[in-house]
């Protein structure tokens, strides 16, 4: 409720002489002749401090429909004696600020510490190193950190935030386990007899607990396959009671040779595929060859560094005396 204004009218134009506009400018005009004069006249940028003060109380009253009609219809005395509730209370920086978008700030760098963003300290980045079971169990570091702090004589660096302590979480290299986002790796070689007859060992996880691992009855692993038991993985972000998986990657490790009696014992349970074996006349028609071991990535390396000293002789080949290249003249 309002109470009854005074008998006459106090000015009621002033405010809009103040921002150049007529009594009967919108709010966009408002706001475009206030941009304008604010700038121009702020105190950063050589203006006059009183002319911005006045800019900034006459965009207020006038910016609130409220108070614009109260002003209209009563003039400034109107608001000074309270009505709608009082113009010209807040601080012009202020403001000019929340008119540019808030946080204090204004296009210029410089000037009025009231007007002038805030500058922010640089940030402290903290390499952390931490183990896998830390990861998995969860840990309390302790840090020390020595920083410039606000002088309390002279109060230096009032303008400046202080930056963040920032911590980048390193994990370290585990034996057993390897770590891929939310599930967890482990290698694991078993024997020919291993894999084919069945297996079994203990793993001892993260948090100490002892896992038995083993196979299915009548199971055969091939190597470089993987088994994977579920809810056993490190623990899910923002859902520490779900958890992973755990993946077990086998290889199977082979005999280097065979004895007659192994392989005769082999043979009699695992029979060789009938178009396996040749006859006589077919192994007559045939070339003799001998195998032997290699190291495929050795051979492959051998033979690229031979191809590129091969193209390094052709280049040196197609240069004349000097290093000048020779020219081929095609005879008519």
């Amino acid at each position: 409720m309002f109470r009854r204004g005074p008998s006459s009218k106090s000015d009621n134009t002033k405010f809009y002489e103040i921002l150049g506009v007529p009594k009967t400018a919108s709010p966009e005009d408002l706001k475009k002749a206030y941009k304008k004069a604010a700038i121009k006249n702020h105190p950063d940028k050589g203006g006059d401090p009183e002319k911005f003060k006045e800019l900034a109380q006459a965009y207020e009253v006038l910016s609130d429909p409220e108070k614009r009609e109260i002003y209209d219809q009563y003039g400034e005395d109107a608001l000074k004696e309270g009505m709608g509730g009082g113009g010209g209370g807040h601080d012009p920086f202020d403001i000019f600020s929340s008119f540019f978008g808030g946080g204090g700030g204004h296009p210029f760098g410089g000037g009025s510490s009231r007007g002038r963003r805030q500058r922010r300290g640089e940030d402290v980045v903290h390499p952390l190193k931490v183990s896998l079971e830390d990861l998995y169990l969860g840990t309390t570091k302790k840090l020390s950190l020595s920083r410039k702090a606000l002088c309390s004589k002279c109060n230096g660096l009032p303008d400046t935030v202080t930056g963040d302590i920032v911590f980048v979480i390193q994990q370290k290299e585990h034996s057993t386990f390897k770590r891929k986002g939310d599930d967890l790796f482990v290698e694991h070689t078993l024997s020919l007899t291993e894999a084919l007859c069945g297996f079994q060992f203990v793993l001892t996880h993260l948090d100490t607990r002892q896992l038995l691992i083993k196979s299915s009855p009548g199971e055969v692993v091939k190597p470089d396959s993987y088994r994977a038991i579920s809810d056993e993985g490190m623990p899910i972000h923002q859902r520490p009671f779900m958890k992973g998986k755990l993946y077990i990657h086998f290889t199977v490790e082979f005999p280097d040779s065979l004895s007659p009696d192994q392989t005769k014992a082999i043979e009699a349970v695992l029979p060789r595929p009938a178009n396996a074996t040749l006859s006589d006349m077919e192994i007559d028609e045939c070339e003799e060859t001998t195998l032997h071991d290699v190291n495929i990535e050795d051979e492959m390396r051998r033979k690229a560094q031979a191809q590129r000293e091969a193209y390094d002789d052709d280049d040196d080949d197609e240069e004349g005396p000097g290093g000048a290249q020779r020219v081929q003249c095609a005879q008519q």
